[in-house]
């Protein structure tokens, strides 16, 4: 059967990415950052789509699945507004990006495809836009099912908590089962990588790059142990808020990660050594871009710049932690197939 898959909110293409390596088609991606255009077309092979998701219509997508037997739409709506990281909890819902999964909602109404996957923090499912998505999908005749997983259940080196919803109009539809009962560890991911120092690139990989240490950060990450605190350091080093009764409880930050266990979180800021626990385990220097990219399942290949580009850390960066693990993306698109012939399955016993 033919299949074709929209992807909305695709960033740099690691849902697509994992999508099309678990054998599920897709023909374009939507997403309003421009920047992400090379690395998605480069890497995944399909059209990316420069636009903000409330402006495209339902008859847009509907040409690009036109002529599927299984149409598919996928996506995940920016978690920022739903993030623990949110400051301003209390008015999450003034968040400028609030409404885009009402939006992702209206798009399903719309074009009404057989399947649809969201995936985003696990924050969201005590919002009530989250039971408004849900209320939405069984109106339009969709079986829906959803679970928060730690992605390293399925073999990404790192911690990562997300809430992944299916729904489907054929049948019932859940994520499958943990993969792996041994984790991938950071060793195992990233350990045979050649060594660079803070401020400088592998010249094979123009993305195996660190950022510059300042002369304190250098002295401050010499002290540091794999899986220790800030709190081992000599007093003239530790930061002055640290000292301090509110900024006591953040120990993880300017941390060393440790060789046989999983990365924490890659997030959008995982290349500064202050900002969570992104030192290396041995070498001293933050994580690279490469590095970040790996731990969150991007094939060491992966083009997130051509080569005549100029490269920009921070936004790269940015794109990675981002993403959607290309892996998690990779179990989505193997639970549907699942789900595909199961169908395919019934209806021969059926016509039987």
């Amino acid at each position: 059967m033919k299949i074709k898959t929209v992807d909305l909110f695709c960033g740099v293409g690691g849902l697509t990415y994992g999508l099309q390596k678990a054998g599920i088609p897709v023909v374009a991606g939507i997403d309003i950052d421009k920047s992400c255009e090379y690395a998605y077309e480069h890497n995944n092979k399909c059209q990316f789509i420069a636009k903000s998701v409330d402006e495209v219509t339902g008859k847009e997508i509907k040409e690009f699945l036109k002529g599927a037997d299984i149409k598919i739409l996928v996506g995940c709506a920016p978690c920022q507004p739903f993030s623990n990281h949110q400051k301003d909890k209390k008015n999450r819902d003034k968040h400028k990006d609030w409404k885009l999964l009402y939006e992702f909602a209206r798009l399903v109404r719309e074009t009404r495809p057989h399947i649809v996957s969201m995936e985003n923090v696990p924050e969201l499912a005590k919002e009530k836009v989250f039971s408004d998505f849900i209320f939405i999908l069984k109106a339009e005749g969709y079986f829906v099912s959803y679970k928060v997983v730690n992605v390293a259940d399925y073999g990404v080196p790192q911690r990562r908590k997300r809430l992944i919803l299916l729904a489907s109009r054929i049948k019932k539809i859940e994520l499958m089962d943990a993969t792996h009962n041994q984790y991938v560890t950071v060793r195992e991911a990233i350990g045979n990588l050649p060594p660079v120092a803070a401020g400088e690139k592998n010249e094979t990989d123009m993305l195996h790059i660190a950022c510059t240490l300042s002369e304190l950060n250098l002295k401050r990450i010499r002290h540091s142990t794999p899986g220790g605190t800030w709190r081992d350091w000599p007093e003239e080093l530790i930061c002055e808020c640290h000292k301090k009764e509110k900024g006591s409880s953040y120990a993880s930050v300017y941390g060393r990660m440790r060789w046989n266990d999983l990365s924490p979180t890659i997030t959008t800021q995982y290349i500064g050594y202050g900002t969570g626990r992104f030192g290396h385990p041995e070498q001293d220097r933050a994580l690279t871009i490469r590095e970040g990219a790996i731990l969150q399942s991007f094939p060491a290949t992966y083009a997130f710049v051509s080569e005549s580009d100029e490269i920009f850390l921070r936004n790269i960066a940015r794109h990675v932690g981002n993403a959607v693990p290309p892996r998690l993306g990779e179990i989505i698109g193997l639970s549907i197939q699942q789900h595909i012939k199961k169908r395919k399955y019934t209806r021969r016993k059926n016509d039987g």
